[in-house]
């Protein structure tokens, strides 16, 4: 959960908070951020112990849902959120799973974006299902199937934006009054923008979920989670599933994540200026078929991006010609470029996702998505835009 060390904090910048905030000093001095790597926590009487299990006293108890590195990191991104509260998790898809036990039940209806993350779409459709929750999917960009969609017994609309890997975006302003019009939470997937590109609770979005394993670590080093919202909900009802079952982002992870939100302004904009100059680049090329990337006029909601996002992100997904042995090729042809499927490092990435991140899918749940299998998905790095271009075209000649 956060706390109340980000007060110190008010009215300074984003890039400020991403440097300083949740920071509180031991009275050792330290400079940089400690680690508590303990499992749990001593008290000097067995009435503070008794206070701190109750809640009736602040405090830390167990490293399973209290420990200061971990409360270092949710108060931080809580500040760069704009939210109240903050639950760290072990990885992005554990801060979704909270979020729906925390704030769901049997008979509760979702509403979701078919242009979810291939394993969001799994839990939503294949494990939410056994536990009573319906689930109706509907095109990212048409807020009249949205509407259309909403049920008296709907609580939760759920979208990523950009989409992954297609960076389809929603109006989130208009979605929030969708879903606030039939007493839902809107819950937005913010992994792509972060809060250096985009604020969905500044635009109307009750809840903000994160895979920090990407971006906000920013150097592909650990794996965790985390969700941002009110004190209620995100601070008691998704900490309480965190407390309960345990889905726990560990004080080192934590640590490096603090270390990757100290440059997350500075990597973002650098990602977007090299993912741009490769979407361009990328549309000019006779062996693409189509490059979908918000920065390019040719985006459907290039307007869109533009006025709510102040950056186009680093991902950058493109369509050749031939199907899956053209899209193989040019993968196989790279020599710098990692072959994997994780996003957001300082090394660019490229995955095939028909066959990786939505290989779990139907061939009729990846036609309805537009994950064809031609298409290819690159996650533009730091390295020079001019080497990552050159490595592309050795496969697109």
């Amino acid at each position: 959960m956060s706390s109340d060390s980000n007060k110190e904090y008010d009215g300074y910048d984003f890039e400020t908070l991403a440097v300083r905030a949740g920071q509180v000093r031991t009275h050792e001095g330290e400079h940089s951020e400690a680690i508590f790597t303990t499992s749990s926590f001593a008290f000097a009487s067995a009435a503070e112990a008794a206070a701190r299990f109750s809640g009736d006293v602040p405090g830390n108890i167990y490293s399973r849902f209290t420990n200061p590195t971990v409360r270092t990191f949710q108060d931080r991104l809580a500040a760069l959120e704009g939210g109240e509260a903050c639950v760290a998790t072990s990885s992005g898809m554990a801060a979704i799973l909270a979020t729906c036990m925390g704030l769901l039940q049997q008979g509760d209806h979702v509403v979701s974006s078919r242009s979810v993350f291939g394993t969001t779409t799994v839990l939503f459709d294949r494990y939410l299902r056994r536990f009573g929750i319906e689930v109706d999917f509907v095109p990212q960009t048409d807020l009249e199937a949205w509407q259309a969609a909403v049920r008296p017994n709907t609580r939760m609309l759920f979208v990523e934006t950009p989409s992954n890997p297609l960076t389809e975006i929603v109006d989130i302003a208009a979605l929030a009054d969708i879903a606030h019009r039939g007493d839902a939470l809107l819950v937005v997937d913010n992994c792509f923008c972060t809060p250096a590109l985009q604020r969905p609770l500044a635009l109307g979005a009750d809840i903000v979920v994160h895979s920090a394993t990407k971006y906000l670590d920013g150097q592909g080093r650990a794996v965790g989670g985390a969700v941002v919202g009110d004190a209620e909900r995100v601070g008691k009802e998704v900490f309480g599933v965190l407390r309960t079952a345990g889905p726990t982002m560990s004080p080192f992870n934590a640590w490096i994540f603090l270390k990757g939100l100290e440059t997350l302004g500075l990597r973002m904009q650098a990602h977007s200026a090299h993912a741009q100059k490769l979407a361009e680049w990328l549309e000019a090329q006779p062996s693409v078929a189509r490059v979908h990337y918000p920065g390019l006029a040719s985006h459907p909601q290039h307007a869109l991006a533009t006025r709510q996002q102040r950056g186009y992100g680093g991902i950058v997904s493109f369509e050749v010609k031939g199907g899956q042995a053209a899209a193989w090729r040019v993968i196989d042809a790279t020599r710098m470029i990692s072959i994997t499927a994780n996003l957001g490092d300082a090394k660019t990435t490229i995955t095939h996702p028909a066959t990786t991140t939505h290989g779990r899918l139907s061939i009729e749940q990846r036609a309805e998505t537009g994950i064809a299998d031609g298409l290819l998905r690159v996650a533009v790095g730091l390295e020079s835009a001019d080497d990552i271009i050159a490595d592309l075209a050795r496969g697109l000649g």
